[in-house]
């Protein structure tokens, strides 16, 4: 009888941790690993990054693998112009992009020469010089390798006065000069900060504009971070990038 009360009291344990952890993650936070580099240098791969659910309210998306539990989206607020948001991919409603949101419904947006135009009006941009992605790996595939790239380093400044590192990278590619985006109610414009590797909402057929129902949060901070080298064919090492973590996500 004894055991059979602890076999019990274990199970009824486990039962409260697992709902208690799954409430945390429904509710309050997520956790992420960034496997891209589509957000260098806000995000760089091997990023691991705490987003926010509250921040835009609950809807199915804030449950695991998006259980159609929550039939209206509740507590809702929208995001504004800079925010680094956590989505589902309109296309299959079901895989998790990280982007910054750069229009909201009602902007028009256009890509002239690289830079964003915003209701008629380039974006302002600094200068800050020149960066070096270089001896990255994706760790969930090494067959990828490494790659080194000089990009030019800008601040882009929106007009509520939200300032973020982008990465130029290459001129005159097809989407550095673009149609003008209309950006529907309830819907969203994003990019990455990488802006010549990123596949985003300037791709229409593979991302688009974002349903305000597919938000899932907001990114808010790193809390761990690695660093993966190629050493030779066959090798690579790892390491901590201790002045990443625990950094907030602007």
């Amino acid at each position: 009888m004894a055991k059979a009360k602890k076999k019990e009291n274990f199970i009824s344990s486990f039962l409260w941790i697992l709902l208690l952890a799954l409430l945390f993650r429904s509710f309050l936070f997520t956790s992420y690993n960034i496997p891209t580099g589509s957000m260098i240098n806000t995000l760089k791969i091997g990023d691991y990054i705490f987003a926010s659910k509250w921040t835009y309210g609950y809807s199915k998306h804030s449950l695991p693998f998006s259980l159609p539990l929550i039939p209206h989206r509740f507590f809702s607020s929208s995001p504004e112009r800079g925010d680094v948001i956590i989505f589902k991919l309109p296309s299959d409603n079901s895989t998790d992009y990280v982007k910054r949101v750069i229009g909201v419904p009602g902007d028009n947006i256009q890509i002239v020469n690289g830079k964003v135009s915003l209701n008629g009006k380039l974006l302002s941009y600094d200068v800050i010089g020149k960066n070096i992605n270089n001896r990255f790996i994706n760790p969930n595939n090494r067959s990828l390798g490494c790659y080194n790239q000089e990009s030019i380093l800008l601040k882009e400044t929106l007009p509520n006065g939200k300032s973020y590192e982008i990465l130029d990278t290459y001129q005159n590619l097809p989407q550095d000069n673009s149609q003008i985006y209309r950006v529907p109610p309830n819907h969203y414009f994003v990019m990455g900060d990488n802006r010549d590797n990123s596949q985003d909402s300037r791709f229409l057929n593979k991302v688009g504009f974002i349903p305000h129902d597919n938000l899932v949060g907001k990114a808010e901070v790193k809390f761990f971070s690695w660093h993966w080298r190629k050493l030779g064919k066959k090798n690579c090492d790892a390491s901590v990038r201790w002045k990443r973590i625990f950094r907030p996500i602007h």
